[in-house]
């Protein structure tokens, strides 16, 4: 079990592996070893997720998504196989914790009588600078 808050844990079991060829530096053995991760992990169907976790972790994903609701994380900054699927955990890990954390509910505030009157004085002060650009009266 991978515990993500007091309340959410993943089992290994709901994330999908598989070992590509990294792309980067990493001498001749970066054309021989598998090393670069590929993790998939279906947020749509996770039945360790609260629905409305999963649906802000699926809007926060972005383009990680897939069309059936499956996080993709490509993990290659390492030369090791072992180092990048740590790496692809704690990115998973640390989206899952932004989604679950509720977002503030916006509050409405109105603007003060000090700013209101700042605002028009600005504007007064642009009007006269505007209407000092155009001809001067009485030169007909």
């Amino acid at each position: 079990m991978i515990a993500i808050t007091d309340a959410i844990a993943l089992d290994e079991g709901e994330l999908s592996f598989s070992f590509i060829r990294a792309s980067g530096p990493g001498g001749q053995n970066v054309n021989k070893v598998s090393s670069a991760v590929q993790m998939r992990f279906d947020a749509r169907h996770s039945p360790s997720l609260p629905d409305e976790v999963s649906a802000r972790l699926q809007k926060l994903a972005g383009s990680r998504l897939t069309l059936d609701g499956v996080i993709v994380i490509t993990a290659g900054r390492h030369r090791s196989q072992e180092r990048n699927r740590a790496d692809a955990i704690e990115r998973l890990v640390g989206l899952i914790a932004k989604a679950a954390a509720a977002p503030v509910k916006r509050r409405p505030t109105r603007p003060t009588k000090a700013s209101k009157e700042r605002r028009l004085d600005a504007k007064a002060r642009r009007a006269d600078v505007k209407s000092l650009r155009g001809r001067p009266p009485g030169d007909d």
